[in-house]
């Protein structure tokens, strides 16, 4: 049995994680649109592309988020996938088809090329101080 994905409930949770208002994604949505609309909206389970385009586009996510996101599937990774759960793997794992990253990986990764750049900026402003003091030095 193929479970189906409440789009409208999805929409709710982006909006949600946003900090966005009802009212105030009804305003974007145009004079037609209300708090109440957006309400009838967010209990539905499937919704027109057009429209769930348009929404996407206001919430700045992808649509296929909203067509895909599945709460159960993202709490069972959370539950089973945390740091230390699967000690061996790599920062990417693929389990029953569910695609889960290792932040803690991404963030020691992140922090390493900002080290790496400061590091070259560091040099470099070396390099530049060098050229400089040679510059002053030939006009002695």
């Amino acid at each position: 049995m193929e479970k189906t994905i409440h789009q409208g409930r999805n929409i709710k949770r982006f909006r949600d994680l946003l900090g966005i208002k009802q009212d105030a994604l009804a305003h974007e949505l145009g004079e037609d649109w209300n708090q109440k609309k957006i309400s009838q909206l967010e209990q539905k389970e499937v919704i027109d592309d057009p429209l769930l385009e348009q929404i996407a586009k206001l919430l700045k996510v992808p649509v296929e988020a909203i067509k895909n996101f599945d709460e159960e599937a993202a709490i069972f990774n959370i539950q089973n996938n945390y740091e230390g759960s699967n000690a061996g793997a790599s920062h990417i794992n693929i389990n029953n088809n569910r695609c889960t990253i290792n932040y803690a990986d991404k963030w020691i990764e992140a922090i390493d090329k900002v080290e790496k750049l400061f590091e070259r900026l560091v040099q470099v402003e070396k390099e530049k101080n060098d050229l400089l003091q040679r510059l002053l030095d030939s006009k002695k």
